[in-house]
């Protein structure tokens, strides 16, 4: 069985509006380093879409790009690609999958069939996930930025306190601090 990793970037005061991180190349590195050690990517409906109306472009060559993005993209297409919707079920975007029905059973059986692990990088699906100790690993990107407004990280609560284990950090040049954390 993989494990389910959360990843995804946040301000200093939690803000995970993806407009508000800095996007370089060399936090388009470390994402690329963390798909390619793992089997899988997991998303929500509404995630998706943003991810499917930019990065297949650009992993076509028809958006400008540096070097390490376009690796990015083209390593994305090339990834399996799980989406938790009720309202979609066409998913055209390549090696994309509907998980439907049950939310704990279907992507407790993307875990399992996923020994390489997943990564879930939205927030709201995570939240879910989270409320049904799904998840195991967190991998935050924190910008040394303030936002001041939302969408924050686990804005709707948790029913109880996780308490995690530091596995790692690493300072990125931009001021970004990557940080791993295990449940306990």
């Amino acid at each position: 069985m993989g494990l389910l990793t959360f990843s995804i970037n946040l301000t200093l005061d939690g803000c995970v509006d993806h407009l508000e991180g800095i996007a370089n190349d060399e936090t388009h590195a470390y994402f690329t380093q963390m798909m390619d050690d793992s089997g899988a990517m997991l998303w929500g409906r509404i995630t998706y879409e943003m991810m499917e109306s930019y990065w297949p472009a650009v992993a076509r060559g028809e958006i400008e790009a540096s070097p390490a993005i376009h690796e990015w993209a083209v390593k994305l297409e090339q990834q399996p690609k799980y989406v938790v919707s009720k309202t979609r079920s066409d998913f055209p975007w390549s090696n994309s999958h509907h998980i439907s029905g049950d939310l704990a059973s279907g992507v407790q059986k993307l875990k399992d069939a996923t020994p390489a692990g997943v990564l879930i990088g939205s927030g709201q699906l995570a939240t879910e996930l989270d409320r049904l100790d799904l998840i195991d690993e967190y991998k935050f990107l924190i910008h040394p930025r303030i936002a001041g407004h939302g969408p924050t990280l686990y804005q709707n609560g948790l029913p109880s306190t996780r308490k995690l284990q530091l596995v790692s950090t690493q300072s990125l040049s931009s001021g970004v601090i990557a940080v791993h954390y295990r449940r306990e």
